[in-house]
């Protein structure tokens, strides 16, 4: 009787819930965001205007080193000024603030809504398939577009093909462009040859593409090593490398956030009607944390933290350390996986996954179109 007006709902790794113990798992959640929440205040402001602050000082810094890059200490100086302060706008500044975490400032630089970042995917583009395919449909196979990037097979639920064989390799090659590869990320191509997607919504999203592109091939490989006179080629060895570091830095921990051998998938079956605790629960698990020190934290973005990034995607990042700990505390009394690790055993699950799911499935086991 018990069972039929309290039934089970959630059942992964031996752990089984009830309807109730769901719903009190997204109370207790839902109730440390709001907490949260209503204690912003001078002390966050502080935070990221000191980031941006800083930010610009290294860009600044690390283009003017590049003037003088037939210096090798400048040209590894400005190269690496250069990329920190590309990597800081990416992740800590220009990614948090376009999820509105900043909004509540009521500051026109950090304000979602007309904020654009340093990258070649234009900014209402990513705040379409990451803020809300992404965040609404994590890791959900077949709806959450990030699963994979539309070339890759990062879950059983995807059918094989022979092309994932090289996903190892080609792997790396997403890793080095990997801005480029969230740019045209957006475009669906594969809907458009479905006829799922008009042509004419395609040509407009490509051309917003191409103009952002444009704009930054413009600024880093035009414009700037021009302005450098007889050390363009410094200036555009400079800024090529400082995008490729970016590129590889953030594969690296957007890849440990979301791709882990714990980090888990679900079907589109599984999400049908649920509930804001189920919703809490499939952010918990499928997402993976990385353990470092402050300076490592800023450097992802906070995105170390994923867990609570996905959990609480509007709240300021510098506020995930502090919660952290207690979403942990509430997962292990309902007795949930808190999946975390260092950067290099995460790093290398990634990779064991990436490397399994290139080869056909084992008999028996899932697979959706």
């Amino acid at each position: 009787m018990q069972q039929e007006h309290d039934p089970i709902v959630f059942q992964r790794d031996g752990v089984s819930l009830t309807r109730s113990q769901v719903d009190a798992f997204g109370e207790e959640i839902e109730a440390l965001r709001q907490q949260v929440m209503a204690d912003r205040g001078e002390a966050d402001a502080r935070y990221i205007r000191r980031v941006v602050r800083f930010q610009k000082g290294c860009e600044v810094a690390g283009r003017g080193l590049l003037f003088l890059g037939f210096l090798p200490p400048a040209w590894l100086a400005g190269t690496g000024l250069l990329a920190l302060s590309k990597i800081l706008e990416n992740m800590e500044i220009g990614h948090n603030v376009m999820h509105g975490q900043w909004d509540w400032l009521g500051d026109p630089n950090l304000d979602s809504a007309h904020y654009d970042w340093d990258n070649t995917c234009p900014a209402e583009q990513w705040k379409h398939s990451h803020n809300y395919m992404h965040h609404t449909y994590t890791n959900v196979v077949g709806k959450d577009r990030d699963v994979g990037y539309g070339i890759m097979r990062m879950s059983e639920h995807q059918s094989w093909n022979p092309a994932y064989l090289f996903q190892p390799i080609y792997n790396w090659v997403l890793a080095l462009l990997f801005e480029w590869g969230v740019a045209f990320h957006d475009l669906e191509i594969e809907r458009v040859v479905r006829g799922d997607k008009s042509r004419e919504q395609y040509r407009k999203e490509r051309n917003l593409i191409l103009k952002k592109v444009r704009r930054q091939v413009l600024k880093d490989y035009v414009l700037f090593p021009l302005l450098a006179g007889p050390f363009f080629l410094f200036v555009l060895s400079g800024n090529f490398t400082a995008n490729i570091l970016r590129n590889l830095w953030s594969y690296l921990i957007i890849f440990c956030g979301h791709f882990t051998e714990r980090a888990e998938m679900f079907t589109e079956e599984e999400v049908e009607g649920e509930s804001r605790g189920q919703w809490y629960l499939r952010q918990l698990l499928g997402s993976s944390n990385l353990e470092g020190g402050r300076l490592f934290h800023i450097l992802s973005g906070n995105l170390s933290h994923q867990i609570e990034h996905h959990l609480f995607p509007d709240m300021p990042s510098n506020r995930y350390q502090q919660v952290a700990p207690k979403v942990r505390e509430i997962a292990e009394r309902y007795g949930l996986h808190y999946n975390t690790g260092s950067l290099r055993r995460q790093f290398g699950s990634v990779m064991r996954r990436i490397h399994r799911l290139a080869l056909p499935s084992r008999r028996g086991a899932a697979a959706v179109n």
